[in-house]
């Protein structure tokens, strides 16, 4: 029996000696069968036989600026619908994208993006606590919207199947920015899979260096631009999407920038293009698009446009009885349609009342230039400013537009709250720490809704439309948190408005004042062809009913100037050059308007910090009281941070930065430090001065002596002790409390201990001793006897300046011989007092110099 079914087993499977590998005798029916006798009609590519080429590469080089780009197929990923992987330098991305073939139930797009950092990319081990990629970083969440808004415009209408794109990291040579890779790997890929995508795409970075336009500049080269602008492009010089911050860049040099980025990227378009007639997969046809049919489109045009005009023209609304006047007309289209229509699916019924809203109101801007809420298409909101709002914050603003609403505050703190940045983010943008951090807060009341509010959302990052008017050397981190209270469009821009009033209110030094404003975008385009636009007009501070029915959401930032920042979000298929200069042109006008209102809260930062603002002071401790200063582990550090609320930080070998939440913080540290170091402070010695010393300790390496009694003892060491060799001091017959000349030769450079002598005083042997006699002495064990005219030298000054050269090359040689000596305790060599060597005599006979007697 059991025979028969290993029998069945090996009947049951097809080997397929060319891979070695075994499939079910099922599987090769059910897909290779079929893929042999009826072709690939019918079969999806990745069921058929992905190994039959023997994995051969296609690759194709775009020379795009003063690099090559590579992008190569079919290596990697084969079960995969599409997949790509470029190379640009030594950083190399893959980047994968796969489709379901049956609908989701989303009732939009549910396209999900994501990239990946790869600490093993970039040769390194993640710092997590299990040593692996965890959550998406702020980067990470950042590069993926970059490419979600990049390919996400390109998709047919109504095709609402699940998609998913991941970018995997291969490579990362610290100099190239892998994000352009993975928005052209996303490019290549969809292009190459049978996924329905009218693009490719191609996608460019753009920098100024030294007043030179720069293609996919290096990390090094960014340093030192003034922009660094991401731009996307479609065929026929499309522009699909757009996103930068700049150093102040003014408006023509942004402009050609623009141009510049998308002329490049026609480039890549035509690389992938390339690649795709070679290897690229036949576009299957979904099985259903989710577009509203004809005759419901018709019923519901005549039962809502009349109501939805009045709606729509009446200037008394606001956000929230506006939306409720609308639902109202949709619930009793919907109840009407659903009559008429009674098999129609609830959604199908549903979005026709959403198409002919959209398209009454576009209609009513295109064709009588008036918006929803009386303005023209030019004008802006009312506007409000105020600072200064709690005397406890260090700076503080609220920017109220319109119906939008956000505060912002900002706090000063040590240098210890710098963000630290993990290594992989250091490889990968080359910072170490940031000073200037901005966050922003979009709780859920903003817009009269519950929701979490623990954790940050994707879209509270990314705002960094004043870092470049900060200063790039700060004094003290410095946190801006723009909190948006209410929210009626374009809440990121009034965070710049108020950040910037904020910062000026806490006196932080930003070069101009900075403004931000939303330009929108209503077009009138072909049916069939969204990128045949007939008629549009351009909306200057859009509401945000204005950026749910339109077809932009430009975002710039700026001083009076030139740009800062810019943003944006396309949701066509691509716009010509022309509309985007003229949305850049009327950005500029509107942000002009918008500083001038702001100027009359406050035009310029203030001169001084406020009561309650923090104070930073730098302090100077040399070498040899930093051990009293710090304490014994840092001991007095500690104290006076408990005791006054201070932050105290080492800078350097001499230098510590006390940081103080007030100047009352700050006064009472400084009167703990004065009390730390008054009783110890140390008198002025002079260089080659001869001072008294007393014996506070006996070493086995010498004596600890102290000059003065308000300063600390230092070594004595045995070799500056006499001329002799002494392995311990007792041999010398010193004791705790004895006075002894010496001879001050400054502080070694490198530990800050004072340098002294007392060998340099006594004159050397007159002749050579040959036996030593020992005695015993109550003061030491074993002492050499010395001759009468050696204790008559021993206080004796030294005369020559010469002497005093030699004498301070002589202590230089004691230094090694301390450091020969300590090596000689650990060989385990005896303490003694060893015969005075022949050469002495030599010594005393070859020397010219002389020695002045007591």
């Amino acid at each position: 029996m059991a025979a028969n079914m290993a029998k069945f087993r090996i009947s049951k499977c097809l080997k397929i000696v060319g891979e070695n590998r075994l499939f079910p005798r099922s599987f090769r029916s059910r897909h290779l069968g079929r893929w042999q006798t009826e072709g690939t009609s019918g079969v999806r590519w990745v069921q058929t036989n992905p190994w039959a080429d023997g994995g051969k590469v296609n690759e194709v080089s775009v020379e795009v600026g003063d690099k090559v780009m590579r992008i190569s197929t079919g290596k990697f990923a084969r079960f995969a619908d599409g997949c790509a992987v470029v190379q640009i330098g030594d950083t190399s991305a893959m980047v994968t994208a796969v489709s379901r073939t049956r609908p989701s139930s989303a009732g939009f797009l549910p396209l999900t993006v994501d990239y990946r950092q790869k600490a093993a990319a970039a040769g390194r081990i993640p710092t997590t606590h299990l040593r692996r990629e965890l959550a998406q970083t702020d980067r990470e969440i950042l590069v993926s919207r970059l490419i979600d808004r990049s390919i996400r415009p390109l998709f047919p209408a109504g095709y609402m199947y699940e998609t998913q794109v991941i970018s995997n990291l291969l490579a990362v040579d610290g100099v190239n920015d892998p994000d352009i890779a993975s928005i052209n790997g996303a490019s290549t890929a969809l292009a190459l899979s049978d996924c329905p995508w009218n693009g490719p795409i191609g996608a460019v970075r753009v920098g100024i260096v030294d007043d030179e336009y720069v293609i996919n500049p290096t990390r090094r080269q960014l340093s030192r631009s003034k922009l660094n602008l991401v731009v996307t492009g479609a065929e026929r010089n499309l522009v699909v999407m757009l996103e930068g911050s700049a150093e102040n860049v003014l408006l023509p040099d942004f402009q050609r920038a623009i141009k510049t980025g998308i002329k490049e990227t026609q480039k890549i378009i035509r690389g992938i293009q390339a690649l795709q007639k070679e290897v690229g997969k036949e576009k299957r046809t979904p099985p259903k698009l989710f577009t509203p049919p004809e005759e419901i489109l018709e019923q519901a045009r005549k039962l809502a446009t009349e109501r939805l005009q009045v709606v729509f023209t009446d200037a008394t609304h606001h956000k929230f009885s506006r939306d409720n006047a609308v639902q109202e007309i949709r619930a009793e289209v919907e109840e009407k349609l659903k009559e008429l229509f009674p098999e129609a699916e609830p959604f199908m019924i549903s979005e026709s009342i959403s198409v002919v809203t959209k398209q009454v109101f576009r209609n009513l801007i295109l064709d009588t230039y008036q918006r929803c809420d009386g303005r023209d298409v030019t004008s802006l909101r009312d506007i409000s400013c105020d600072v200064d709002l709690y005397k406890p914050l260090h700076g503080s603003a609220l920017f109220q537009r319109g119906q939008t609403q956000v505060l912002s505050t900002v706090t000063f703190d040590s240098k210890q709250a710098s963000l630290k940045m993990d290594p992989i983010a250091e490889i990968l943008g080359g910072v170490k720490q940031k000073d200037f951090m901005l966050h922003y807060v979009f709780p859920p009341y903003a817009t009269n809704e519950t929701g979490r509010v623990s954790s940050n959302s994707r879209r509270e990052l990314g705002h960094d439309a004043l870092k470049p008017g900060v200063p790039f050397r700060l004094s003290l981190p410095i946190r801006l948190t723009a909190e948006v209270l209410e929210s009626n469009g374009s809440s990121s821009m009034a965070s710049a408005c108020s950040g910037s009033l904020a910062l000026m209110d806490a006196g932080v030094p930003i070069s101009s004042p900075v403004a931000g404003v939303a330009i929108g975008l209503v077009t009138r385009t072909e049916p069939d062809n969204p990128t045949d636009i007939q008629d549009y007009k351009l909306l200057t501070d859009i509401l945000g009913i204005e950026d749910y029915m339109g077809d932009m959401d430009f975002k710039m930032a700026g001083t009076k100037k030139g740009v800062t920042a810019l943003q944006a979000d396309i949701k066509l298929p691509g716009l010509p050059l022309k509309i985007i200069m003229e949305a850049t042109q009327q950005a500029t006008v509107a942000k002009s308007d918008i500083i001038n209102i702001m100027n009359r809260a406050l035009a310029k930062p203030r001169n001084t910090r406020k009561e309650y603002g923090p104070v930073s002071e730098q302090l100077k401790v040399p070498m040899a009281k930093r051990a009293q200063f710090v304490g014994p582990g840092g001991y007095n550090i500690r104290k006076i941070t408990a005791e006054t609320g201070v932050t105290i930080t080492q800078v350097d070998e001499e230098t510590f930065s006390v940081f103080a939440p007030n100047t009352a913080a700050m006064n009472e540290a400084r009167e703990e430090i004065d009390n730390l170091l008054k009783d110890k402070r140390e008198p002025q010695l002079d260089f080659g001065a001869i001072y008294t010393a007393t014996i506070t300790e006996i070493r086995e390496s010498g004596v600890m002596v102290k000059l003065f009694p308000t300063m600390q003892p230092t070594l004595l060491h045995n070799s500056q002790l006499d001329h002799r060799r002494v392995s311990h001091p007792s041999a010398l017959g010193f004791d705790v409390g004895q006075e002894m000349s010496v001879k001050y030769f400054g502080r070694d450079p490198a530990t800050g201990m004072m340098r002294l002598s007392r060998k340099v005083l006594i004159a050397p042997a007159s002749s050579v001793v040959k036996n030593l006699n020992l005695t015993r002495t109550p003061a030491s064990p074993w002492v050499t006897q010395t001759s009468s005219e050696q204790k008559e030298e021993e206080n004796g000054e030294v005369k020559e300046e010469g002497e005093d050269r030699q004498n301070e090359r002589e202590l230089e040689e004691g230094h090694s011989e301390d450091r020969q000596n300590e090596k000689e305790k650990e060989d385990g060599h005896s303490d003694e007092v060893t015969e005075a060597s022949d050469r002495s005599d030599k010594t005393t006979s070859n020397d010219s110099t002389t020695h002045a007697a007591t």
